[in-house]
């Protein structure tokens, strides 16, 4: 069950991801396989292969999930088979 606060690594890649905002049920993977705590290695699906950024948020179309990604990788996320999205970002106000 994914929480907010919750750490999580990638198994084929270096990413590793918290979680901020999810909903029950979801489950969070990366290049095509499932993230967790502590995984081992595997091979990604290469057309899952597109790249997480640091300091970078992802969301799905609903904005159900949100993720922050808190280590560069190589894997693409996806929330029950979704590509998740970066979040944009907002413009501050100007302190003029």
């Amino acid at each position: 069950m994914l929480k907010p606060g919750t750490r999580l690594k990638s198994a084929v890649c270096d990413g590793e991801f918290m979680i901020v905002k999810a909903a029950e049920g979801d489950e969070l993977s990366c290049g095509g396989t499932v993230c967790d705590a502590s995984p081992d290695r595997v091979e990604g699906d290469e057309g899952k292969m597109n790249g997480c950024v640091i300091g970078k948020r992802y969301i799905n179309a609903d904005e159900t999930i949100e993720v922050l990604c808190i280590k560069n990788g190589e894997g693409s996320l996806y929330c029950n088979g979704e590509e998740l999205m970066t979040k944009d970002t907002r413009k501050l106000p100007s302190s003029d």
